[in-house]
């Protein structure tokens, strides 16, 4: 403790240490565990020289780190870290910029290439200095799960054409300011008069009418985006940009030929378009459809928590689709025992995770006490006493207070990161900066009771 307390004591003494004692803590921690910043090194150096800590171009693999870290527990985006990074000594101290400065873009690049893999390594990481100091004991563990949306409009079929004729637009525009000779023509005036119309259509056989007409005109714009694909063989000179123009068209072109069938099938023929064949956004394609009971629909990703009494998060699973919570239990149980190296004593859920198989696998790795927050037919949950039981139960909603938390504190209700890979790196961040919080909350309780002359 002494070795984490002595560093701690002598930042406290500087005014602007003092101020951010989250931000005092991680460094320490930091500075005692480099293996933790060596632990993203493979991904922030691919397709980097090995030269990543001496070359002048780049933030070293630590600057990185802690420039990451320090925006997540900031609340800052990139253009806002970026003029910190000269108005804020503490910033310039924790991520050791000693007067280099670097582009927003710069950071973006580098920070981006962390994968959710190594951000679940660097989470454990810093749980198992919060195990080792004694502020968690993984005795026992609660698991819930909540739903994070993606930054999308709502989606309808009549909203998707629109937005497929507006991007092949924005395409075949760039293509031409490129390429001389390309020519398009441009249906936006049109289809956007139709989308109109069709939002405000009263009766089905309007509708449908709307919706034919509207599909011609996305054919027509189809049928432009696959013949700029064709004719790329016979473009002289292309240049790099106007290449990567044309891949972006021959990657949507799939795109907007899935959303014309999934359209044409549900609005013109009545069909029924199974969920997992729908797509809900062209642009984060990556996005599931929620439904639990008679809630709101979320367009988004289930994410599955496990959390100690402690409050800190010990483990994350952000899931594809929309599994069942029974599903999810014994991954979540594996996990925690892999990284932590430790059977709980009592595990307590909402009824959700309820089911004879899943009561059968905690038993058999070890677990004493099995609660579920509501149990139906024949299940009954495995306990040492009644008493044991209600104290569970009541602990239960524990996971919901901590989600709600990591929600508001660090804007996990709808992540606004890009791409399927990032909403999984924003999930981590957000968890790893929350950890940091509760752990700081734990250190200054402790550093309060132990120095209070210091503190």
């Amino acid at each position: 403790m002494n070795k984490l307390f002595e560093p701690l004591t002598l930042k406290f003494e500087d005014a602007n240490w003092a101020r951010f004692p989250e931000i005092a803590l991680i460094d320490t921690v930091l500075e005692e565990h480099p293996e933790i910043i060596r632990m993203m090194k493979d991904d922030v150096c691919r397709g980097s020289s090995e030269s990543n800590f001496g070359r002048k171009d780049m933030p070293s693999v630590e600057q990185i780190v802690r420039g990451a870290i320090y925006k997540e527990i900031r609340h800052v985006d990139y253009e806002e870290f970026d003029k910190q990074q000269d108005d804020s000594r503490v910033c310039e101290k924790f991520v050791k910029l000693e007067g280099k400065l670097f582009s927003e873009k710069t950071w973006q690049k580098y920070i981006s290439r962390i994968t959710a893999d190594s951000l679940d390594k660097l989470m454990v990481g810093i749980n198992k200095i919060a195990i080792g100091l004694g502020y968690e004991d993984l005795k026992k563990i609660v698991e819930d799960s909540t739903t994070v949306e993606t930054n999308i409009h709502y989606p309808t079929n009549n909203s998707l054409v629109w937005d497929c004729i507006k991007e092949s637009h924005r395409l075949l525009s760039q293509l031409k300011e490129e390429i001389d000779g390309v020519d398009y023509r441009n249906y936006l005036i049109d289809a956007k008069k139709t989308c109109f119309k069709i939002n405000n259509a009263r009766t089905d056989d309007k509708r449908v009418k709307l919706f034919k007409k509207q599909l011609v005109t996305f054919t027509k714009t189809i049928n432009q985006l696959s013949n700029a694909v064709k004719k790329k063989s016979v473009y002289m000179g292309l240049t790099p940009l106007a290449m990567g123009v044309i891949v972006l068209i021959e990657n949507f072109l799939p795109v907007a030929q899935k959303v014309f069938s999934i359209t044409y099938r549900h609005e013109i023929k009545g069909e029924k378009v199974p969920n997992d064949e729908k797509i809900f956004s062209i642009y984060e394609q990556h996005t599931d459809i929620l439904v639990k009971g008679k809630r709101e629909i979320v367009f988004g990703h289930k994410v599955d928590f496990v959390c100690g009494r402690s409050n800190l998060i010990l483990g994350v699973n952000v899931t594809k689709g929309n599994p069942g919570d029974t599903t999810l239990y014994e991954g979540a149980m594996d996990k925690l025992i892999r990284n932590y190296g430790k059977v709980p004593d009592s595990i307590t859920t909402d009824g959700g995770y309820a089911s004879k198989k899943n009561q059968e696998y905690a038993k058999k790795l070890g677990v004493k006490n099995i609660v579920f927050n509501k149990i139906v037919g024949s299940l009954k949950n495995i306990t040492s006493s009644k008493n044991m039981e209600t104290r569970l139960k009541k602990w239960r909603s524990s996971a919901e207070a901590i989600i709600s938390n990591l929600k508001r504190g660090f804007d996990l209700r709808r992540c606004m990161w890009k791409g399927s890979a990032h909403f999984d790196q924003k999930v981590y961040w957000s968890v790893i900066g929350y950890n940091i919080r509760v752990m700081a909350a734990h250190v200054l309780e402790t550093f309060q009771l132990e120095s209070p002359v210091s503190a």
